[in-house]
């Protein structure tokens, strides 16, 4: 596996770890239901109709977020190598599209979730993301080597 890959899924592990802990924090502290948003696959067919463990759940984020991490790598290291700031850019421009995905993911939600104008919760939602795509700068910057 090269280097950029392995860059990129620790980086997307790293991050998609960081955001879990925060919004869960986030909602054991004020009851806001954001990470029970983040981990909601109910209104998926067939696998949103079983009643998985939290972990399980909190698997499909983590592969989600190995997969941007993995985007992440390759974008970075091909178009802005050695380029930090454009780098940190693009770490937040992956993410922006996870932050608008409060939208729908509150709509299709079968279970209880934040309301779709939560204020407070998309501000919640909105925080974690921006200190995802943080970690996911720094985790990639950090150096590794897997060469």
């Amino acid at each position: 596996m090269s280097g950029k890959i392995k860059s990129g899924l620790l980086a997307g592990a790293i991050s998609g770890i960081a955001l879990g802990f925060f919004l869960k924090g986030i909602e054991a502290v004020t009851g806001k239901l954001v990470y029970t948003l983040l981990l909601n696959i109910d209104f998926i067919p067939v696998i949103g109709q079983i009643n998985w463990p939290e972990w399980i759940e909190f698997v499909f984020h983590l592969f989600i977020s190995l997969i941007i991490g993995v985007v992440y790598s390759i974008g970075s290291s091909r178009y802005f190598p050695q380029q930090r700031k454009a780098q940190a850019i693009l770490a937040y421009v992956l993410t922006l599209p996870t932050v608008l995905l409060y939208f729908p993911l509150t709509y299709l939600a079968i279970k209880q979730t934040p309301g779709l104008w939560d204020f407070t919760a998309i501000t919640y939602w909105t925080l974690g993301h921006l200190i995802y795509a943080a970690v996911l700068f720094v985790a990639y910057t950090r150096e590794y080597t897997f060469d």
